[in-house]
């Protein structure tokens, strides 16, 4: 083979080898915080409780929300 086609083998080669290996990085890194996400313990949100208490404000966030869909459409 001409000097030209090896090295063009070999940078593939080189190229398909570094994305394997970031990708298997990649991959093992989203097991670990997954498995780490799963054993962390669930914070409760105080907000809501607030919210429910005041139907004022309640009303307000309601309005506010049914403004925003009304100008995405």
């Amino acid at each position: 083979m001409s000097d030209l086609l090896l090295e063009g083998l070999n940078l593939a080669m080189y190229g398909m080898g570094t994305v394997f290996v970031f990708l298997t990085l990649l991959v093992g890194a989203t097991t670990l915080m997954s498995r780490l996400l799963r054993e962390a313990p669930t914070v409760v949100s105080s907000v809501a409780p607030s919210a429910q208490s005041d139907p004022r404000l309640l009303a307000a966030i309601t309005a506010a929300v049914h403004q925003y869909r009304n100008r995405q459409e």
